[in-house]
């Protein structure tokens, strides 16, 4: 009875949906740079972001000088190996995120992170725009101590330029990275597959400062 209602609270213990063992088959080459979707990648760092639907936000990554690999799915609930309907739903707890792997010393940490700020709006809470939903919510999971301190500094600092122009508190869940669940495959890499399709990406037009955060690798 929950599927199709854009759900604005988490599911509360025991409500989520108990999801597979078995993971969501994806193809085991990135459709873009034909890098391995699925790693190992040795001396790249990993970070999920999540800001809004996953299909712009993938775009926006994997075109980032220093980018090595991205893929979407989804983290930061209870259900294990969610299919995008039971995402939607509500009933799992998840964000959409994308999976990005990059070379620290081409695309530091901070950097990608002000990218990230710049291109959502990280004050909204569980929705983006007109994207309505749990799975929608602003989130960084870091895999690193570096990566939590720079996202809390990055954080810090764009939450002074936000108030000066008229925002409200930033509501980004910034965490060690949960489990990753990877998206069915024609989620991955989908605005390459079909370039006309829905793009939510979209800042507030105030810039984030560079050079903030500590380096992350």
């Amino acid at each position: 009875m929950f599927f199709g209602r854009k759900k604005t609270s988490l599911p509360g213990p025991g409500e989520a949906l108990p999801g597979r063992q078995t993971p969501i088959s994806t193809s085991q080459r990135h459709f873009v740079s034909d890098a391995p979707l699925h790693g190992p990648w040795p001396g790249l760092a990993q970070i999920q972001l999540g800001l809004g639907c996953f299909w712009g936000a993938e775009r926006l990554f994997w075109n980032l000088p220093g980018v090595a690999v991205t893929a979407v799915g989804y983290a930061g609930g209870a259900t294990p190996n969610p299919t995008y309907e039971e995402v939607c739903s509500g009933m799992t707890g998840h964000t959409e995120v994308v999976l990005v792997i990059h070379d620290e010393k081409k695309m530091p940490t901070a950097e990608l992170l002000a990218t990230f700020f710049e291109n959502h709006d990280p004050t909204q809470g569980m929705r983006q725009g007109n994207d309505i939903g749990t799975q929608y919510r602003s989130a960084i999971y870091a895999t690193t101590p570096e990566q939590l301190a720079a996202a809390r500094a990055v954080r810090d600092q764009y939450q002074g330029s936000l108030s000066a122009a008229g925002f409200g508190p930033i509501t980004t869940e910034i965490r060690d990275a949960p489990p990753f669940y990877y998206a069915e495959d024609y989620h991955q890499q989908y605005l390459a597959k079909n370039p006309g399709g829905y793009c939510g990406i979209g800042g507030v037009g105030v810039a984030c400062q560079r050079g903030v955060g500590v380096a992350a690798g």
